[in-house]
């Protein structure tokens, strides 16, 4: 037994898509748990944020960030995989069950957001949020980027945690805030999928959590964590994960 969680016979393929402001590197506990216990974790960090935060520019587009996520999916040769998606990274997940879906097992919406066709992320936000986000960009980078948050608002207390997270988190993209999304089927593309809902509730996701509700054939969860639950309470989220492994 390691960390506590039995060795699983058969090997899962684990990618773990970070949300805004975020990079790979918030998985860190929640990788390394995996990992011990024999499975294959890739933690993608995507352009212009962690340590591709060189590559901001007005060029990044929503479409840009699911691309990237479905290239290193096909570039490793991934297959039944379990794609997890945490806050703004659900986006991302969406976009790849629309591209690749033979190559994806589960997806896993870990307090994530949600779009539905013609949706942006600006248009589902509370309209307060929207409008603060917008005018914190306008006055931090003229509209390119949007400042990073004090860690609490992720629902991080610990003192620790909360120097990591703002030392590592960076400026994220305003444009893929604003990029509407298209999708041609039902969200998910048919394919099994589990919304996870973080208590208390983190309010941007109120939506979300209101279009995963009403997801036919959806299953829709609740565990007690900060939103930054892979931080908070990464072993919650690695026995999660595993229950769906194992064909929950």
């Amino acid at each position: 037994m390691l960390n506590g969680i039995k060795q699983n016979n058969r090997t899962g393929v684990f990618v773990l898509l970070h949300g805004a402001w975020h990079g790979g590197w918030c998985w860190k506990r929640v990788m390394e748990t995996l990992a011990a216990s024999g499975h294959r974790v890739l933690t993608p960090t995507l352009p212009g944020l962690g340590a591709r935060a060189n590559l901001m520019s007005q060029d990044i587009t929503l479409d840009m960030f699911i691309q990237d996520l479905v290239d290193l999916i096909e570039g490793e040769d991934l297959h039944d995989v379990i794609l997890v998606g945490h806050s703004f990274g659900g986006i991302g997940i969406t976009g790849a069950a629309e591209r690749i879906p033979s190559r994806i097992r589960h997806l896993v919406y870990l307090d994530a957001m949600i779009l539905e066709d013609g949706d942006s992320a600006f248009s589902i936000l509370p309209p307060n949020i929207a409008a603060e986000r917008r005018q914190q960009a306008a006055q931090f980078s003229n509209s390119l980027s949007m400042p990073v948050p004090d860690a609490s608002a992720f629902g991080i207390t610990d003192p620790a945690d909360k120097a990591w997270v703002e030392a590592n988190c960076t400026p994220h993209p305003v444009s893929t805030y604003e990029d509407t999304c298209r999708l041609n089927g039902l969200i998910g593309n048919g394919l099994p999928s589990t919304y996870v809902a973080v208590k208390p509730d983190y309010e941007p996701l109120a939506a979300s959590r209101a279009i995963a509700k009403k997801q036919l054939g959806w299953s829709y969860l609740e565990i007690d964590a900060g939103h930054d639950a892979m931080i908070t309470s990464p072993q919650a989220v690695v026995e999660l994960l595993l229950d769906i492994h194992r064909g929950m």
